[in-house]
């Protein structure tokens, strides 16, 4: 149980990376809350599992700070400050050029994926510097090194600014003992995917990462040693060209 007596919050555990992130940890011994806008997959999240460790859940909007706020004020009355933050809460829309993506698309896009990892980050940073002790890892993606039309405008834009904001927060911290890793995934077989203009069809989904991968990688920069520090990783399915 190499992270027995750890808690770990991980936004947007409910599925897809998130979850594959969530099962890793709790399998080691974690103590792991999860949270998203919709309770029924956390739910089932945390009634599903039977290994390791321990899944508890909350509601909370990323994109909201007042409700993270709240989220974060619940997660240390019942369990105490955070010892690894991962956010993996993010969305993406159909209509993924300038000409037909709408403002309020925009605007949807960059709260939930930049603003909602900065208002996380936020909750628990100030804790984990006063402690000298933390995790926090962004879940960008590729599209946050190369901006691409399968990504789409708002959602490379979006992930660029958690690349940064991960990137310049990790040298901020570095000096309190608090790590910060940027993970850019390529292509995951997640529900995201019900979201693209296309339908994608079954074979070019077994030819993706699957959620169990991410969260060997999480997992393992979890693990390292004190004092060692990836600040940032790409991982992406063998036969899939960067992007």
């Amino acid at each position: 149980m190499k992270l027995d007596g750890k808690l770990a919050v991980v936004t947007g555990g409910g599925t897809g990376i998130g979850l594959g992130i969530v099962h890793a940890f709790a399998a080691e011994g974690c103590k792991v809350i999860i949270c998203g806008r919709r309770e029924e997959p956390l739910k089932e999240a945390a009634d599903a599992w039977s290994g390791n460790g321990e899944i508890l859940y909350h509601t909370c909007d990323v994109s909201c700070k007042e409700s993270v706020k709240g989220f974060f004020d619940w997660v240390k009355a019942t369990a105490g400050v955070p010892d690894i933050l991962v956010n993996s809460a993010g969305t993406n829309i159909p209509n993924r050029t300038i000409a037909e993506m709408g403002q309020d698309q925009w605007d949807q896009v960059m709260a939930i994926n930049a603003s909602g990892s900065y208002y996380c980050m936020y909750e628990v940073l100030s804790e984990m510097r006063e402690r000298k002790d933390g995790l926090i890892i962004n879940i960008s993606s590729t599209s946050g090194i190369r901006a691409s039309a399968l990504g789409g405008i708002a959602y490379s834009a979006s992930k660029f600014a958690v690349a940064a904001l991960g990137i310049a927060t990790a040298n901020e911290v570095a000096a309190d003992n608090v790590k910060i890793t940027n993970i850019y995934p390529g292509e995951v077989d997640t529900p995201i995917l019900a979201k693209r203009p296309a339908a994608v069809t079954e074979e070019h989904r077994a030819r993706m990462l699957k959620p169990e991968s991410l969260g060997h990688l999480a997992l393992s920069i979890a693990l390292l040693p004190q004092g060692a520090h990836v600040p940032e990783v790409t991982i992406k399915p063998l036969l899939q060209e960067f992007m």
